[in-house]
């Protein structure tokens, strides 16, 4: 058996026996990657299945799990589903200074009960030393290793068996069987997919630090996301003083639970109620901005939408948004022409979500067109006031999930008007709460001009 060369196009996946700039079945430029091949002699040699693999039944697998490991970092153990799950393999990515490593090693210095091993590729023993005590951190427990050799890292895992492993970050690390530089798309896979072989076979619980793109999305081939049981992201900008983590993936967890920190002096700071963070408190009241409730992941949070509207002197208005899909926004406004009687073609729209927060379910729809409408006629609405609803093509509002712990959490924080669809009306009602339910927009349009418009 020989190992030979072979370059493989990540764009449609067909390989080479040499590189070259463009690819030759799909034309794309730098697509091609180094990676391994295995040739073998024509012998063919008989498999005999082993003893271990043999088929069983799913009845007879053993469900029986151990307990999760609590970080003593709340917002943290909410992203992951409760906490680390012994054995899973976790992605970390987000921008350059958002607080990857901060997060981590403040994680770390908690679990003083389990053997743990810090492995940096970017960084130097002296300069996280540092870290450790700006943040004024306990280094009792927190072991390091300094090195980019996949197969130094390896051994070293081998060694001294931890029980909970952090690489920071994976586009550093570099295995002497490949020929590519660290970062590359064949080292980056195959660093990641040996780690993962030995988390899994030695059940060690390992966090992976990734880079990300200019796009945002992470540095690498997609299938380091597959490779992996949860990835989770840091989202908005590292000059801000709050910080979002957001789980796209999590096989042990909820998906898109969101854990909110502030960041001090001291480190990152779980935030327990981001409800009142995300509330933007106006000394006056101002047009444009409606209050929403969201879920994200388990539980619900308040968020603020605002909507500036103004006159465009060309024949090609803009539509941005921040924090919602802005396809979406073009669609919602063709809505509101069609079936609410208001046209905003000459007009700049502009949307924000208060706090950088992404709102990605339908229920925004209404508060967006809501905002819009009070900007544009120019009128305020009261502060008591949440709205949440999906609006659909025909103009109608279509209910959406959790409806009444939605209502709970606006009662919580002292609202008495909710606007919401006609389906999410609750049997008993919200004690606190005015609930005006609508089944069209024309309906909750009508409603707000006739009760807030001057």
């Amino acid at each position: 058996m020989s190992k030979a060369t072979q370059y493989q196009c990540d764009a449609c996946g067909h390989a080479f026996n040499k590189w070259s700039g463009q690819c030759p079945e799909c034309s794309a430029w730098n697509t091609l990657e180094e990676t391994r091949s295995i040739k073998t002699s024509g012998k063919v040699r008989s498999i005999t299945p082993k003893a271990s693999n043999r088929v069983i039944p799913l009845a007879e697998v053993d469900t029986i799990t151990d307990s999760r490991i609590q970080t003593n970092l709340g917002e943290l153990d909410r992203v992951l589903g409760g906490g680390i799950v012994h054995g899973s393999v976790v992605l970390v990515g987000g921008s350059p200074g958002i607080g990857k490593s901060t997060l981590l090693i403040q994680m770390l210095a908690s679990l003083e009960q389990y053997q743990t091993l810090y492995i940096s590729g970017e960084e130097s023993a002296q300069q996280i030393s540092l870290r450790a005590e700006r943040l004024a951190l306990n280094k009792d427990n927190i072991r390091l290793l300094s090195s980019v050799s996949l197969e130094e890292v390896l051994s070293t895992l081998q060694a001294t068996k931890p029980k909970l492993v952090i690489v920071d970050s994976i586009q550093t690390l570099a295995s002497e069987q490949l020929n590519s530089a660290a970062g590359s798309v064949s080292q980056v896979r195959e660093c990641a997919g040996q780690l993962v072989q030995f988390a899994k076979n030695s059940n060690t619980t390992l966090f992976v630090v990734g880079h990300v793109t200019k796009e945002g999305t992470l540095a690498g081939p997609r299938v380091l996301e597959h490779m992996v049981d949860t990835v989770l992201y840091f989202e908005g900008d590292s000059s801000d003083r709050f910080r979002l983590l957001r789980a796209t993936k999590n096989r042990f967890g909820a998906v898109n639970e969101l854990g909110v920190f502030v960041m001090q002096e001291t480190g990152l700071k779980g935030v327990k109620n981001p409800s009142a963070l995300f509330l933007s408190h106006h000394q006056t009241p101002t047009a444009g901005s409606v209050v929403m409730v969201t879920r994200e992941g388990t539980r619900p949070l308040m968020v603020e939408v605002q909507s500036l509207v103004d006159d465009n002197p060309s024949n090609n208005p803009r539509r941005l948004a921040q924090g919602i899909e802005q396809n979406r926004l073009s669609m919602l406004l063709a809505v509101m022409n069609r079936h609410g009687g208001i046209s905003l073609h000459n007009d700049d729209v502009f949307i924000n979500v208060v706090g950088g927060v992404r709102v990605q379910e339908p229920a925004v729809d209404l508060p967006i067109l809501l905002a819009t409408l009070s900007s544009f006629r120019d009128f305020i609405l009261p502060r008591e006031l949440v709205v949440f609803g999906e609006v659909g093509l025909a103009g109608e509002i279509r209910p959406v999930p959790n409806g009444q712990e939605r209502l709970r959490e606006a009662s919580k924080h002292g609202f008495k008007y909710a606007i919401i669809p006609t389906a999410n009306t609750p049997k008993d009602g919200i004690e606190g709460l005015d609930i005006i339910p609508v089944s069209r927009l024309s309906e909750a349009i009508d409603w707000v001009l006739n009760n807030y418009a001057r």
